[in-house]
């Protein structure tokens, strides 16, 4: 299943927050610590594009937990940086759900992980690239609306 965490800041960006697991309760307190004291570590430097990101946290089955993180970069692209733990055939040093380290490597998700991925494209499309003018507030405006529009929980397995 999937479902969200309210928005955070971390590191001067809005971050929005996908949960994955086959059971809410896989996902302890301390996993998701663990996985936002490192978050830092995955995001790109500022350069002009609105600070948003989106997380999918994946509590695996078994002893692994993973961290994707999806910067919005250039305007309209995306930056990836990754972390797992508990997952020794990744490069971590044990079977520790909490004991995250970045990963060095080029993958960017799961099929169960990336759900996510087509909502928050036509999200960013239709909130920040939209041709149509701003409101009158502008840019904070759509900032705010992208921020709101969040995939609703599901499973993982659906298509909508």
């Amino acid at each position: 299943m999937i479902w969200t965490r309210p928005v955070t800041e971390v590191a001067g960006r809005h971050v929005k927050r996908y949960l994955v697991a086959a059971d809410r309760t896989a996902l302890t307190p301390a996993v998701e610590e663990a996985a936002y004291a490192i978050l830092p570590e995955l995001l790109p430097e500022p350069d002009g594009t609105p600070p948003a990101t989106f997380v999918v946290l994946h509590k695996g089955g078994d002893s692994g937990a993973y961290l994707n993180a999806y910067s919005w970069t250039w305007d309209n692209a995306l930056y990836f940086g990754g972390a797992a733990a508990g997952q020794p055939a990744l490069g971590c040093p044990d079977e520790d759900p909490t004991h995250f380290v970045v990963l060095d490597r080029s993958l960017i998700g799961c099929v169960w992980e990336l759900p996510p991925l087509l909502h928050e494209r036509d999200a960013w499309v239709r909130h920040m690239l939209d041709p149509h003018p701003p409101s009158p507030s502008g840019l904070p405006a759509r900032l705010d609306a992208y921020l709101a529009d969040v995939m609703p929980g599901r499973t993982t397995g659906d298509r909508l």
